[in-house]
């Protein structure tokens, strides 16, 4: 039987392959022959290498039995799997791709969507868009998105030059399936020309026709760093400044042992991997501490400074990047991107500060106006420092008379621009962001235009890094005669109209609690919807065209809220953090262990004005 079983599977003619491989991300290395069967994806001919790990994926593995019996054994065949969507246009999947468009002459792509971290879950409509694999007991389903790919190699065959791509949204999408599996294809499926440039994706990408004209991001402002990982967050970072002094203290304290320090803060003495808690702190008591200068201001999340204590010695903080460090310096300013996001792509934030590598979802990097220079450079602030610019930059900006300044500016105006980001979407997943620079590389004849076109952008970007920045007062949205628009967002109010009092200032409206590890999970909180009242849509006006029709009350608990949180300053994101809510789920009282204090309240109501500032700025 089992050699029966074995012709069948070796010698029989197998002319279609279908069915549901099983997907892992998290599968680990492949081995002996499996690592095999992913290999003849890790090279390239013309596209880019793989990035990732993706390709460790169990789907992968599959993929590659059915097309080499295909290909390779019967000559022409189909194969036909429902499978992870992310090897149609990840950067992981560049070689897999490359090698489908040879082996196959036609590639047909049902894009069944329902992905929880790209899309969070919902259309483009904003409506719910829960998994193919949704049942009436798990009514959203396996969190990665999925995909149909059909797979078609004739006897006679031609490399595939384009691929056949619908993309199916919301709760109806098995129906549609269904209802359409007997229609003409040419009624249901686009035509997708893969971009060699951006990886061979077999989906639609967004780009401009110029993307790989305009330099990318590292091309004009070449260095960047990672942010730091302190590997014990809850220990040496903290809201409460005088906590963690004391908490520091302590761990410093030589009369304090070390099962004392673990009984006090267990974080403190775990051991990780390749980490040794006690070897680690017997070091550095050797070395004496704590140093004054390692308590730092610390950018952890977008609109949430903290406390960091910074120690480069030993391994206290696991990664404290001390080639970072020095280059934050007072006048330096520091755009935060990741170099690709996991989500939907989120415009930049900026900081004057040292910042977490967390502080954006999928590993931020951090890109400054200036680096510190020991040698020749420009002096200022008792310190030399020379601009981040590239060669091509520098002549660029010398050319038409501007500065890094400028430039700096006009790359955070550019992509806080809803246009651009509309218009490559799609490129700004795959790859730096591209920048659209007026005469570029050289204006020609043009100068005065191209440096007026550059100064009314960075004009612009100005505007948006001060109301990034928590540290700088904006007249009329944080500091002076407020914009009428502006004053009647967020207000701390009371149930009964009264001025917030004692214990109005504790958060108890279960915004967040502490999961494993000490980790700070997100909650539901209490938001209530309402129209606006007649005097906040007077105050408004146009605004609401931006900021949205609807808006909500906030709650810190049942007396005590913020009034008017309009719905898009509430939903807005930096780096995958819906940003107010992801600041109230570390205020908790049950996670703050305290009550907020009137200037916290401020800082949540200046936040919120702050971005409403943003949205009509980017709006217009």
């Amino acid at each position: 039987e089992r050699d029966r079983a074995e012709r069948v599977k070796q010698d029989i003619p197998v002319l279609v392959i279908l069915g549901n491989p099983p997907y892992n991300g998290y599968a680990g290395m492949a081995v002996d022959e499996e690592r095999e069967l992913s290999t003849a994806y890790r090279k390239t001919k013309l596209v880019r290498r793989p990035e990732g790990q993706g390709l460790n994926d169990l789907y992968v593995r599959f993929f590659r039995m059915a097309e080499r019996r295909i290909t390779e054994k019967t000559g022409q065949g189909v194969v036909c799997f429902i499978s992870n969507y992310s090897w149609l246009d990840g950067l992981s999947f560049t070689g897999m791709r490359e090698k489908y468009l040879e082996a196959f002459d036609a590639i047909r792509i049902d894009s069944l969507n329902g992905d929880k971290y790209r899309t969070g879950k919902v259309t483009p409509e904003g409506e719910p868009d829960p998994s193919i694999f949704s049942t009436p007991s798990d009514p959203v389903g396996i969190q990665v998105g999925t995909a149909i790919s059909t797979l078609v190699r004739k006897a006679n065959h031609q490399p595939a030059e384009k691929i056949e791509f619908r993309a199916l949204w919301g709760q109806a999408k098995r129906e549609e399936l269904t209802q359409t599996a007997e229609s003409e294809p040419d009624a249901l499926y686009g035509k997708v020309s893969p971009i060699l440039l951006l990886g061979l994706p077999l989906s639609p990408i967004a780009a401009s026709e110029d993307w790989h004209d305009w330099p990318s991001l590292p091309e004009l402002l070449p260095v960047s760093f990672p942010g730091v990982k302190s590997g014990r967050d809850p220990f040496v970072i903290d809201i409460k400044t005088e906590e963690l002094k004391e908490r520091i203290g302590h761990y410093f304290d030589s009369s304090l042992s070390h099962e004392e320090i673990g009984r006090l803060y267990p974080l403190a003495m775990r051991n990780p991997r390749e980490y040794d808690a006690r070897e680690v702190r017997n070091d550095l008591l050797a070395q004496g501490g704590p140093t004054k200068s390692g308590f730092i201001s610390y950018a952890y999340r977008p609109f949430d400074d903290r406390m960091l204590y910074w120690e480069p010695r030993a391994k206290l903080v696991d990664r404290p990047r001390t080639n970072y460090r020095p280059h934050v310096f007072s006048g330096n300013s520091w755009i935060v991107t990741p170099h690709k996001q996991r989500r939907d792509w989120s415009p930049p934030s900026l900081t004057t500060l040292l910042a977490d590598i967390n502080y954006m979802d999928g590993s931020a990097s951090y890109i400054p106006q200036y680096l510190r220079d020991e040698g020749l450079g420009i002096e200022g602030d008792e310190l030399q420092r020379r601009p981040n610019l590239s060669a091509a930059a520098q002549h660029y900006l010398e050319s038409i008379g501007m500065n890094v300044e400028d430039l700096f500016h006009h790359v955070l105006a550019v992509l806080h621009d809803p246009g651009y980001r509309e218009a490559n979407a799609g490129a700004l997943r795959m790859e730096w962001p591209r920048i659209p620079i007026p005469g570029w590389p050289a204006a020609a004849g043009d100068e005065v235009g191209a440096a007026e076109e550059l100064e009314k952008s960075a004009a612009r970007g100005r505007e948006l890094a001060a109301l990034l920045d928590s540290d700088t007062d904006v007249a009329g949205v944080t500091a002076g005669s407020l914009r009428p628009e502006i004053g009647v967002i967020a207000v701390p109010s009371t149930t009964d109209g009264g001025n917030m009092a004692g214990d109005d200032f504790e958060v108890t409206a279960g915004w967040g609690h502490f999961g494993s590890g000490q980790a700070v999970m997100p909650g539901q909180g209490r938001v209530v919807e309402r129209p606006y009242t007649s005097v906040e849509r007077e105050a408004m006006g146009g605004a609401i065209s931006v900021l949205g029709d609807k808006t909500y009350d906030i709650h810190l608990n049942d007396r005590a809220y913020w009034s008017n949180v309009p719905a898009s300053v509430w939903g807005y994101k930096l780096g995958g953090y819906q940003v107010l809510k992801k600041w109230l789920s570390y205020r908790e009282s049950k996670v703050l262990g305290r009550p907020l204090k009137p200037d916290e309240v401020g800082h949540f109501m200046n936040t919120a004005r702050r971005i409403s500032a943003i949205l009509g700025l980017v709006g217009k």
